[in-house]
């Protein structure tokens, strides 16, 4: 199944900075109707009001608040395509002291936020004829790095989740994205000492609207992605997108 955003409504939370305003900001270029752009502060969202006028909407969302994410749901009654780009990222290996209490706040966002992001925005997306739900996700959420062992559990999760929404919103149309970017030019990269490596955002952006066109699950938009992806793709075609029976 392929899909164009051109004239459709899309949320994407974290959308301030980093991959989420890119995101905003190719959607709008690339013809959506409007974009919500999700913050935890709505303020933050005002270069891209100023920047897109009306096509942009700032709308109150913190996956630490559940509650934020209900009521983000039943004021954007409208919108087509969701994209789960808000996360944390936090630095911590199985043996730190630190690990258990990096893990459950890594979990709590990344992927209790991604499930109550899906509870409260799939039975709109339904409503609206079905439309997409995209998770960024991680290489690290196949691959781990020992530095950042909890983020990469976190992401390794959040990832199951991600297949199970594709068979779960499958049946009602909507299309499902996991993306899985490498060392991508953000705060999170550079705090983790990856700046020289690197890549811009704007590869997620039409990484994500390219696989919509061309109906893949899985984004691998940079190099670093690319390679791990090209090792994962046998993998990925013959157990993961395959639907097998449980039991």
């Amino acid at each position: 199944m392929t899909y164009d955003i051109a004239n459709k409504i899309i949320l994407v939370n974290g959308a301030n900075r980093g991959i989420g305003k890119v995101l905003v900001e190719s959607f709008v270029e690339h013809g959506a109707a409007k974009v919500y752009a999700a913050v935890r502060k709505l303020e933050s969202a005002a270069p891209l009001v100023e920047k897109y006028g009306d096509k942009v909407v700032p709308i109150h969302i913190d996956l630490a608040d559940r509650q934020s994410i209900v009521a983000a749901a039943q004021t954007a009654t409208d919108v087509e395509v969701v994209v789960n780009n808000a996360g944390v990222a936090q630095d911590a290996s199985p043996l730190d002291e630190n690990a258990i209490a990096t893990l459950e706040f890594q979990m709590n966002i990344n992927v209790y936020g991604l499930i109550a992001m899906a509870q409260s925005f799939a039975p709109i997306l339904k409503a609206n004829g079905g439309g997409v739900f995209v998770q960024l996700n991680s290489v690290a959420s196949l691959k781990t790095f020992l530095s950042f062992a909890t983020y990469s559990a976190s992401k390794a999760a959040a990832y199951s989740i991600t297949q199970a929404l594709r068979e779960l919103l499958g049946k009602q149309g909507t299309i499902v994205l996991s993306v899985h970017p490498g060392p991508i030019t953000t705060d999170m990269s550079d705090a983790a000492g990856m700046a020289e490596i690197s890549e811009p955002p704007i590869l997620v952006a039409e990484g994500i609207i390219a696989a919509l066109q061309a109906g893949e699950f899985h984004v691998f938009p940079d190099s670093v992605a690319k390679q791990i992806g090209s090792a994962y793709e046998s993998f990925a075609k013959s157990v993961v997108e395959v639907s097998m029976g449980e039991g």
